[in-house]
């Protein structure tokens, strides 16, 4: 492979001490709100936040006069989005079915499709109102039919943000919290006095929020790892280098810690990339976020084939992989760790951050090797069962399993079995033997 690095990041040794001293700082945080409560979120809400109400839970007096601060225009564009977020994971739902099947002459398995029943839904908003991440999570949990859905959202220059509460409230949400970072997520997780904790959180968040998702995995579950935003664009020479230059510094604004990475084959493009990126940070707004994050974050890697590009993208398996080459479809097909892909120029992060309905909770730090990003099927958990109808199928499947269990030595195990086949079949099998073997079928 011939891949040169016309651009670096921050070195790995670099990006692992930030994490050793946020992993130190959350489990600090989370170990106080599990031994002070709601006096332990209450100060660090005031802390970080400078908020501190009577109650972080909004009364429905509350939500309705945050949505009546909306303009009509606002109102709508919340319900488009929300209705193409809901559509999709309605499709999403509809795939995934309940099954049951006669494996064998009276014996009957299946599955059965069940909303986790409390789930936690993390909207980021202390430094932007993300109001797209009350779709991704709440929305789509309430299309699972989840039948408890709590969510939290940081004030937004001291006060909830209307169009945030009020795409919590059309959502679906049941409780609405105004709390943000690690004391929400350990709220929701440990509960408090006043919050009930819940089974499950979802949702993207910073470096904190997300380092307090995994902390508390497996006392709760979490969707996935989400945290600081990743984006990668892909291109080669069919596309000119505002538009890869505009779709990198697209998500670099998230924060200061949001990796932009471009994959290319054209020196030409990559080299008008750079430039580019100076000329758009001189006039964007977000430029004080976006160009830390491109610093210190950015990389720009020229690869000579098509297969070089395919290798380090799946190597860095990004959160968002903009994808626009003459070969979108070959990308298609042949990768195999990422976020989301959005193909071709006509599509663009943006569109799945915000709008067209694919979920934008996506996972980061190369969890895209693992697993896929937040969709309906999160919220639900599937629970097999069985069922022997005959007293011939409780026989049969009782000689096989009684003799398996044996030749593990699990002779408790065995006699389960063993007590079957004297029971239904009449055969008697001594205690602490396997069945004698009858032919039966394949």
């Amino acid at each position: 492979m011939t891949i040169e690095y016309l651009k670096t990041s921050r070195s790995q040794a670099d990006r692992a001490e930030d994490d050793a001293k946020t992993r130190a700082v959350v489990e600090a945080t989370l170990q106080d709100i599990e031994a002070r409560g709601d006096a332990a979120v209450r100060e660090l809400s005031e802390t970080f936040d400078g908020y501190s109400p009577a109650s972080f839970r909004l009364s429905q007096q509350e939500i309705d006069d945050l949505i009546g601060q909306l303009s009509d225009r606002e109102l709508a564009d919340i319900k488009f989005a929300q209705a193409q977020v809901t559509k999709f994971a309605q499709a999403q739902r509809d795939s995934m079915l309940d099954i049951e099947v006669e494996t064998l002459p009276g014996v009957i398995l299946g599955h059965k499709n069940i909303p986790v029943q409390s789930v936690g839904c993390y909207v980021p908003g202390g430094k932007f109102p993300m109001v797209a991440s009350a779709h991704m999570s709440v929305a789509t949990a309430s299309v699972a039919g989840v039948p408890r859905i709590i969510a939290c959202t940081p004030p937004f220059n001291g006060k909830p943000n209307p169009a945030v509460i009020a795409a919590m409230y059309l959502g679906g949400a049941h409780e609405i919290f105004v709390l943000g970072g690690i004391q929400a997520i350990g709220a929701m997780a440990l509960g408090t006095e006043t919050i009930e904790p819940v089974h499950m959180l979802v949702g993207p968040g910073n470096a904190f929020v997300a380092e307090a998702k995994r902390q508390l995995f497996g006392r709760v579950g979490i969707d996935l790892f989400a945290g600081p935003t990743e984006t990668m664009v892909i291109a080669d020479d069919t596309v000119d280098a505002e538009m890869c230059a505009t779709d990198l510094l697209g998500q670099a604004e998230h924060g200061y810690n949001s990796p932009a990475v471009l994959v290319t084959n054209s020196r030409k493009l990559a080299e008008g990339t750079l430039s580019e990126i100076d000329r758009i940070l001189q006039i964007l707004p977000t430029a004080g976020t976006a160009r830390v994050s491109w610093e210190e974050y950015g990389e720009v890697i020229l690869c000579e084939t098509y297969d070089e590009m395919l290798a380090v993208a799946d190597d860095i398996a990004s959160e968002h992989v903009q994808v626009m080459t003459d070969r979108d479809d070959w990308f298609l097909e042949k990768m195999t760790s990422y976020g989301a892909l959005f193909l071709g120029p006509r599509t663009n992060v943006s569109f799945g951050d915000k709008v067209i309905g694919t979920n934008h909770t996506l996972p980061t730090k190369k969890a895209g090797r693992y697993t896929g990003g937040l969709w309906v099927g999160k919220f639900l958990k599937t629970h097999s069962y069985q069922r022997v109808t005959t007293d011939e199928a409780a026989t049969l499947i009782g000689e096989y399993g009684s003799r398996l269990c044996m030749m593990e030595g699990f002779v408790g195990h065995a006699e389960q079995c063993n007590l079957r086949v004297r029971r239904y079949g009449g055969i008697n099998v001594p205690f602490g033997e396997g069945a004698p073997f009858r032919d039966g079928p394949d």
